[in-house]
């Protein structure tokens, strides 16, 4: 519903790629493009902590002690030109001036939530591109051995990752998560996939649909397991990759980064657990649980994708229902 994705929107369709969004309509100057509080408005919060990971990094702290002064930072140059005394969001990811941000940026892998080695070989062009983006102040051993040890963090992150998603998977197929996908409202694409059935990972009928149809994280209307599953790789995982890549190690610790991911390993254990006693109780003493109703409906429910496909189009996804791969993009 339109209330609940505001947010989303906002970034995502009306300003994203227009020169207005950086460059402020009424103003357009180039002076405001080049602070970094102008890249705030759509680059933080929870699964993509760019703003917060740069503003308590070293970076940041550098930047906003400084920005007043503008004997070391000179925003009437053009970025060809800057020489700060620290790094903006715009000089690193649009060096020299240049407007392809994925030029310069390490999101290759999914903002870190992809089980991808970071450092082999099919990224060593771009992983050469940013390293000589920190030898502008540091020296060459010091960018690469900062992004080595990112790399290290995300890959100790995706123990955890697979751990707690095992966990998740075998309540599954053990046929004791509670509700299980056919026990819900649709997904929004109008079907009962597994929310956690993302890509090619889980194929097979326990997981719902068919072969190579991929599932979408959901964060509402799901088992506690699975919205735990979520926020341990959507949120605590990307806290890890962001705040490594930025210099922000508290990030990537304490501030629900490693530490998070802990913590809801355990309460994912934990739900197993009681899940699984309850399960055997239940059988024992002869209990034919179902689950309730508000799982599939609810006046909230009923406005969303999936339900309004399944009660309009009959038999049909809401893949069937694009004529190309843009329709999405504007209905």
């Amino acid at each position: 519903p339109p209330g609940d994705t505001a947010g989303c929107t906002f970034c995502h369709t009306s300003s994203e790629e227009r020169c207005s969004t950086c460059h402020q309509r009424h103003q357009f100057d180039p002076a405001v493009a080049r602070r970094s509080e102008q890249c705030k408005t759509c680059h933080w919060g929870k699964d993509h902590r760019d703003w917060e990971a740069y503003d308590i990094g070293l970076h940041g702290v550098v930047y906003q002690v400084n920005k007043n002064d503008p004997k070391n930072f000179d925003f009437s140059k053009k970025l060809a030109d800057a020489d700060y005394v620290g790094p903006t969001c715009q000089y690193c990811h649009m060096r020299g001036g240049h407007h392809n941000v994925q030029r310069f940026t390490t999101v290759y892998t999914s903002m870190g939530m992809s089980m991808a080695d970071r450092g082999a070989p099919i990224w060593n062009e771009k992983r050469d591109r940013w390293a000589s983006v920190c030898d502008d102040c540091h020296s060459p051993r010091f960018g690469r051995e900062n992004l080595q040890a990112m790399d290290e963090a995300v890959k100790d992150a995706g123990l955890k990752y697979r751990e707690t998603f095992k966990v998740a998977e075998d309540l599954l197929l053990d046929g004791v998560l509670d509700p299980m996908p056919k026990d819900l409202c649709p997904d929004w694409s109008g079907q009962h996939l597994w929310s956690l059935k993302i890509g090619a990972y889980h194929d097979g009928e326990a997981y719902g649909g068919k072969t190579g149809e991929s599932g979408e994280f959901r964060m509402s209307n799901v088992t506690d397991v699975e919205r735990l599953c979520f926020e341990s790789v959507g949120y605590f995982q990307t806290y890890i990759f962001k705040g490594m890549a930025h210099g922000s190690w508290n990030d990537a610790t304490y501030s629900d980064g490693s530490f998070g991911m802990d913590r809801w390993l355990v309460n994912v254990k934990q739900n197993a657990s009681r899940a699984r006693r309850l399960a055997a109780i239940e059988k024992k003493v002869g209990i034919n649980w179902v689950p309730e109703s508000f799982w599939k409906n609810g006046e909230w429910l009923d406005e969303l994708t999936g339900p309004y496909i399944v009660k309009n189009h009959p038999g049909k996804t809401i893949f069937d229902l694009c004529p190309d791969p843009g329709w999405l993009d504007t209905h």
